[in-house]
């Protein structure tokens, strides 16, 4: 894919978090490019993890199961020290 040129303002937290990352040793561009396809990373899974939550909701004979186990678990389960 071809090179391309963005621009974009920073807000005081978007500079703050592009600094941490120059300061590691990066360049900016190199700095900008990480931070991209780490937020798509996160994206990416946190999307497969939101359709693996909905697949396992529409069990619902998995889920009265679980629900019945948590239920047992927090019965015999010691209390918290305050």
């Amino acid at each position: 894919m071809a090179s391309r040129t963005v621009r974009a303002r920073l807000d005081d937290g978007s500079a703050a978090a592009l600094r941490l990352l120059v300061n590691s040793g990066m360049t900016e561009s190199e700095a900008v490019r990480t931070a991209l396809i780490e937020a798509q990373r996160a994206r990416l899974t946190d999307e497969a993890l939101r359709v693996e939550c909905e697949r396992l909701m529409q069990d619902t004979e998995a889920v009265a199961r679980e629900m019945a186990e948590f239920r047992e678990w927090e019965e015999i389960s010691a209390p918290w020290p305050d």
